[in-house]
């Protein structure tokens, strides 16, 4: 009977852990409304939030600024290097942009502000394949680093805490089942 307990249980948190690590998420780059814009050190960089985050394929970025004065660029690696805003295989300007990220690897946006760029206001986010989404592999594991260029750039916030969350409860049920 109380391997049957312990069964049901295990099995209620594996489908709540799996249930809830697989929601797409609207990420706010930098955590907070006025992220988009040029970093005051290279430790307020965008790239710094970046690499501190899970990035997980349907979530969407969410950028906040003055679109009469700003956009975002998604571009190329070689266009964010040289900070090249001339030919973007997207262009934001609404002030308020919602970009999907549908694909694993390396996604590079640029802001579109004269000068902007070239003074660290850019980032590199990097989404995980699906063989790296699994719950062992999701949890404590640093995200890849987008860091293939010198320079600063701003960053996003991870949904890892919700994951962490989730599995201090389910342990604590499992904890409590068993006794």
């Amino acid at each position: 009977m109380a391997s049957f307990q312990r069964a049901i249980v295990f099995s209620l948190v594996l489908m709540s852990l799996l249930w809830g690590s697989s929601q797409a998420k609207d990420l706010l780059v930098g955590g907070k409304t006025d992220a988009w814009k040029i970093p005051s050190s290279e430790s307020d960089s965008l790239n710094k939030w970046a690499g501190k985050a899970r990035f997980l394929i349907g979530d969407s970025l969410v950028w906040k600024y003055d679109g009469q004065k700003d956009s975002v660029l998604q571009v190329t690696k070689e266009a964010y290097a040289a900070c090249n805003t001339t030919n973007p295989i997207e262009e934001y300007k609404d002030g308020n942009t919602k970009v999907k990220l549908d694909r694993s690897g390396p996604f590079y946006f640029i802001s579109g502000a004269e000068g902007h760029c070239e003074k660290g206001q850019k980032i590199v986010v990097v989404v995980l394949s699906e063989k790296h989404t699994q719950v062992g592999n999701h949890v404590g594991s640093p995200a890849p680093s987008p860091v293939e260029f010198e320079g600063p750039a701003v960053a996003p916030t991870s949904s890892a805490s919700n994951l962490e969350g989730g599995l201090l409860v389910a342990l604590g049920v499992l904890v409590l089942g068993l006794f």
